[in-house]
């Protein structure tokens, strides 16, 4: 048998952590799923159905599974049941994928799957709900659509939840207790110091900055008219890059590495 993987090790650990915290794995996402369609529900209202739509993605993808992924490694709130949990007959990498399944795979697809369910349904209310006879009708008809799961903006939110869940992940596991507020109020802080830097390298080189997003472009005032300069597009690729996959890839291996030292 395999110290680091066998199969059917890892099956019964898995059946025995979703075994044991039933609200986990079931009552949580389940909660974050009613909410998501509320939300829907209550902004499609206020703010029109496109920006309800990309509300609803961020906060139940991303948001959801920040929230989901504070309570993975909830053993270690206490010492007890940490150590109880590391000592379980399973290696670092087999107690590292079942805490990456359930917020990394399950719920995004039960996520995404009641997404789309909601959305197809409101806006084929909507469609039906338009009267034929008006001369607006294939405007308005057209103007609301689903939401394209596999477009730029979706791709934006799937970045956005690798990150926010990658840093939840590592949070969880490097600060034991309350690791959703400490893990909540370091993204803040560090957000807030990246920010911080980027206007202080924005204005040490150019003068008249009117806004410089983190790494991407600075918007300069020239006269009575403003000018904008971006970065080279080699450049900006290894940004976006470095971004999208090279931060979220090491926050997710992170608790890999912290696990295997935990148990040592």
């Amino acid at each position: 048998m395999s110290d680091l993987f066998n199969a059917k090790r890892f099956v019964l650990l898995f059946r025995k952590t979703i075994a044991e915290r039933p609200i986990l794995s079931g009552g949580v996402m389940a909660l974050l799923l009613v909410l998501s369609v509320i939300l829907y529900a209550i902004l499609k209202r206020f703010v029109g159905f496109n920006a309800a739509q990309n509300m609803t993605l961020v906060w139940g993808l991303a948001g959801g599974s920040f929230l989901l992924t504070s309570f993975v490694f909830g053993y270690f709130n206490t010492n007890a049941s940490g150590c109880s949990y590391l000592t379980l007959p399973a290696s670092f990498l087999e107690k590292w994928l079942c805490a990456f399944l359930i917020p990394g795979i399950c719920y995004p697809l039960l996520f995404l799957c009641c997404f789309h369910i909601t959305d197809v349904i409101f806006v084929q209310a909507y469609h039906n709900s338009l009267d034929p006879a008006s001369l607006f009708y294939k405007q308005q008809y057209e103007r609301i659509y689903t939401l394209d799961l596999n477009g730029y903006y979706a791709w934006k939110v799937y970045s956005m939840f690798l990150m926010a869940t990658g840093f939840m992940l590592t949070g969880g596991l490097y600060f034991n207790k309350a690791a959703l507020i400490k893990t909540s109020v370091a993204i803040t802080l560090l957000v807030l110091t990246v920010i911080g830097v980027n206007w202080l390298m924005a204005f040490s080189i150019f003068r008249n900055v009117v806004d410089a997003a983190p790494y991407n472009h600075v918007v300069l005032s020239i006269g009575k008219e403003t000018g904008t300069l971006i970065l080279p597009t080699r450049a900006g690729n290894i940004v976006s890059m470095g971004l999208k996959y090279v931060i979220p890839g090491i926050l997710w291996l992170l608790p890999l590495i912290r696990l295997r030292e935990k148990e040592f």
